[in-house]
């Protein structure tokens, strides 16, 4: 990354609009990339960027999820998987005081001193971060934001006695089912919010809080990183936890950052304990004015590592850092793998030279998700190097089918099924480094299909254990809620695939359901009613670009489906999407459907307007440019004589470059021929369809027409829009107005030219006055 790039570091306390800003300032950029601590936060704030550019400018790389467009301009990345020799003009790296932690410092401390945008970088994170910031990057200009709502201490109080939209933290796995099976049985329920959770099922669980169908929250300090939520209080059920090696108690940094998920955008939030635990003095005060110790030492590991040798790796490895306020990295997973694989003399006889020992740092880097003994991940990746560095350098496909088919099973308990998740990961992660197994897309789809099961199996026990189904709202619970929760994020139960589809009576949980999947899906191959609505969702938002469709209306389909209506946004190429009957699908159900459709709409518009974005297009010159700007706007039309200027400064070259790309650059009007084709004219038809009013929009041009009469009340601009300006009494298709154009400056009769601008001969002198004035 370049060195000349801006330096921006953006630090203060949580719900500042760090990360939002940072989004706005990337979009402002042709391109960019944004490194994010957690795979959960990576595909939030994808979901956000597509929303407005569309998912075919945007990749999203983690550990174990690769969507990676053809030719992208933004990545949003999880820190460790940026690809870091990617230039882009604007970089960001978001908690960037993480740099100070044990296990992942060293990585956010690497990004820190060496990744830069071209153009423009920013840092994000606590403002422990200052001093540190100020010695190791001294160019970076020092930003801070206020906290955009008040943070306030409410003490200790009761479980029984918390206020909806809380939130109840816990630092073990036992304490957080203990704590949500009280909640159940004194307020009706809870979701429930671990590290552990696979996306899908985290999903799930925060769409039954975000909806309301659960008053309560129970977590770990997985919320505690920049997950939004529509949390009011945050009560601390301990104050301790173990860190992978210690149990220690948290400092008052790491409490803010979890109490700073209480009150998101202008609401005021509180924080506090569940009595009779209380936090020690000062640092309520301490939390509330936002005021902490900084850090005082980053962790680091040498970035240049020398592969001749496994020796030499792991002296470059433990090499000491120069400055004083780095500190090397202790006991990191992956040099510990290694370290631990040396000693075995099989092992080191296969790593001979730099490629054999770069393939062994590869396997070790491999993540140990499961989390259970060492030795049995150490022993994994043995195999897996054993494998891959033999002579077919690849997974054996029959190993890998036989570990994956142990793990596919939705049967067991709550710690179960997040034990297969996690071992899931562990051959998502393999997949994903296409070199080392054979079809690795396959691969990628079976794993993350298990995945996806697993997580709805996860969820359906997390809801059956903390969230009561009946009787609930005895206790101040939501009876009614706990159903709907079920029904809509988790779906039924699964049938058998030889069963006939269930009618189900009125009344049933699922009977709502039902009726709006037999809406959504009339045809045939309606899925039944009783199938997970999750599974429904899940393939809309995961469905590619190719799957939906829209029509001359704006309408869009999913198949035989109708999802949506294209409607009015901010701008002509900036429409919105209005739902189509899904009143009774859950808040957060919808607000994902919305965002897919939303992205589709971003996509419609890219890949409409894509002879014009091509990069030869964009690196034209300005009075070029202009004129390019003029046709996106006009969605492909513009007309000469507003872009006279631009037309003016055109140098031959200029011209011959633009006409090279399908640009016609004519006397009356200015077109891309690319954009007068049939399915060009439907989607232009569309967006007009969206932007201007009902009732100003032109019908469908019959195929093959060359012109339409220019009916009354009908914008004069959406002809244009559509390929079809305006003259006189017709609207003709561009190029063919600029062929009649050039035919009567050439001194041919009006009357004579009538067929070739599809209209009666009486027409045509009002037709060509108006092609001349």
């Amino acid at each position: 990354m370049a060195d000349a790039s801006a330096i921006t570091a953006v630090l203060g306390p949580t719900n500042t609009g760090k990360t939002h800003r940072a989004i706005e300032r990337m979009l402002a950029h042709d391109s960019g990339m944004i490194g994010l601590p957690l795979r959960l936060l990576a595909r939030e704030v994808y979901d956000r960027v597509t929303t407005r550019v569309g998912e075919a400018r945007v990749a999203l790389v983690t550990g174990e999820e690769k969507r990676v467009p053809r030719r992208p301009d933004y990545w949003v990345c999880t820190v460790e998987a940026m690809p870091i020799d990617l230039e882009v003009d604007f970089l960001a790296i978001d908690e960037i005081q993480l740099a100070g932690h044990d296990q992942r410092g060293h990585v956010f401390t690497e990004r820190l001193l060496l990744s830069r945008g071209r153009r423009e970088t920013w840092f994000l994170g606590a403002d422990t971060m200052r001093p540190l910031m100020s010695e190791l990057v001294p160019t970076a200009k020092l930003v801070q934001h206020p906290r955009l709502s008040r943070l306030a201490s409410a003490g200790a109080g009761k479980l029984s006695r918390l206020p909806p939209r809380s939130a109840v933290v816990a630092f073990s796995t036992p304490q957080v089912y203990e704590i949500a099976e009280r909640l159940r049985a004194q307020r009706g329920g809870a979701a429930v919010v671990l590290g552990a959770l696979s996306p899908r099922t985290r999903n799930a669980q925060v769409a039954m809080f975000q909806s309301g169908e659960v008053d309560y929250l129970v977590a770990t300090d997985a919320i505690g990183m920049g997950l939004n939520l529509d949390v009011r209080h945050v009560a601390f059920a301990a104050l301790r936890k173990f860190d992978g090696r210690d149990v220690r108690d948290l400092d008052p940094a790491e409490l803010a950052q979890i109490a700073g998920r209480a009150g998101r955008h202008l609401a005021d939030g509180t924080f506090g304990t569940v009595a009779p635990l209380a936090l020690p003095d000062g640092v309520a005060a301490a939390i509330e004015a936002h005021r902490f110790p900084p850090l005082r030492r980053l962790l680091w590991r040498s970035s240049e590592l020398d592969r001749s040798s496994i020796d030499a790796l792991l002296a470059s490895l433990r090499e000491p850092p120069r400055a004083r306020s780095l500190k090397l990295v202790r006991d990191a997973e992956d040099t510990a793998a290694l370290a631990r694989l040396a000693e075995d003399p099989e092992i080191r006889a296969r790593a001979r030279g730099e490629a054999a020992v770069g393939l062994l740092w590869e396997v070790c880097r491999i993540p140990d998700f499961r989390k259970l003994l060492f030795e049995s991940h150490v022993a994994l990746l043995a195999e897996i190097y054993g494998q891959l560095s033999g002579p077919k350098a690849a997974l054996d496909t029959d190993w890998m089918a036989a570990r994956v088919a142990e793990i596919d099973d939705v049967g067991g308990d709550i710690d179960t099924l997040i034990t297969r998740i996690a071992s899931i990961r562990t051959w998502t992660y393999i997949s994903n480094h296409a070199r080392w197994v054979r079809d690795a897309a396959a691969w990628q789809d079976r794993t993350r299909a298990i995945e996806d099961r697993l997580s709805d199996a996860l969820h359906e026990r997390l809801v059956q254990r903390f969230v009561e189904r009946g009787g609930g709202a005895a206790r101040g619970g939501r009876s009614s809620g706990a159903s709907r929760a079920r029904a809509v994020a988790s779906g039924g139960p699964r049938r058998a695939e030889a069963e006939e589809p269930v009618t189900l009576p009125e009344g049933h949980p699922f009977a709502r359901i039902a009726a709006l999947r037999a809406l959504l899906a009339p045809g045939p191959a309606a899925p039944a009613p009783e199938d997970d609505l999750a599974r429904w969702v899940e393939s809309i938002v995961g469905a590619p670009h190719e799957r939906f469709s829209v029509d001359a209306a704006g309408r869009i389909h999913g198949g035989d489906q109708l999802l949506g209506q294209l409607a009015r946004g901010p701008a002509l190429l900036l429409p919105d999407v209005r739902l189509a009957a899904l009143e009774d699908v859950g808040p957060g159900a919808r607000s994902r459907v919305l965002r897919r459709l939303v992205a589709f709409a971003r996509d419609l518009v890219e890949e409409l307007l894509g002879p014009l974005r091509s990069p030869e297009v964009r690196a034209l010159p300005g009075a070029a440019r202009g004129i390019v700007y003029q046709l996106e706007q006009g969605l492909g039309t513009a007309a000469a004589r507003e872009a006279g200027e631009q037309i003016a400064e055109l140098a031959p070259e200029d011209r011959a470059l633009l006409k090279a790309h399908g640009i016609e650059v004519g006397e009356r009007v200015i077109y891309v021929q690319q954009l007068l084709r049939r399915g060009a004219l439907e989607r232009r038809l569309a967006l007009c369809a969206a932007w201007f009013d009902r009732g100003r929009v032109p019908a469908c041009p019959a195929p093959g027409a060359v012109s339409v009469p220019a009916a009354r009340g009908v914008d004069p601009r959406a002809y244009a829009a559509i390929g079809y300006p305006v003259f006189g009494t017709r609207a003709i298709r561009a190029d063919v107005a600029e062929r009649v154009h050039r035919a009567l400056v050439s001194g041919e009769p009006a009357a004579r030219l009538s067929s070739w601008m599809g209209c009666p001969a009486r027409e045509a002198p009002r037709v060509a006055a108006s092609l001349l004035g």
